[in-house]
């Protein structure tokens, strides 16, 4: 290895190494946080939507009259419980693209 290098130039590669691993920190803490984030806003949109299917289903079997008042309102109430996965969605696409934190850290990195 050649040790021609200046000692400007090694603490150059050491602040340049420091920074790296502060933005693997934000990437890895953004990816997790964001499959956490799937996660969890996945659980409590699935749950509801079977319990809206299980009540529109059950009110069907009550009322077969009324099934089609009830479907129509049942797919108004899903595509609200749905919504709630999307935003969960995009919060994670934001997290992982477009995140916040990476100007803030190249701003404190770099002086």
């Amino acid at each position: 290895m050649n040790n021609s290098i200046a000692p400007a130039g090694r603490k150059h590669i050491k602040e340049r190494k420091k920074t790296m691993d502060t933005m693997s920190f934000i990437a890895i803490a953004s990816i997790i946080t964001a499959g956490f984030c799937m996660g969890i806003g996945a659980i409590g949109p699935s749950l509801a939507q079977g319990r809206a299917v299980q009540g529109a289903l059950s009110s069907i079997a009550q009322q077969p009259d009324e099934r089609n008042s009830l479907t129509r309102t049942l797919f108004v109430g899903l595509a609200m419980i749905e919504s709630i996965a999307i935003y969960c969605f995009v919060i994670s696409m934001i997290l992982i693209f477009a995140n916040p934190f990476w100007g803030v850290a190249i701003r404190k990195i770099g002086g």
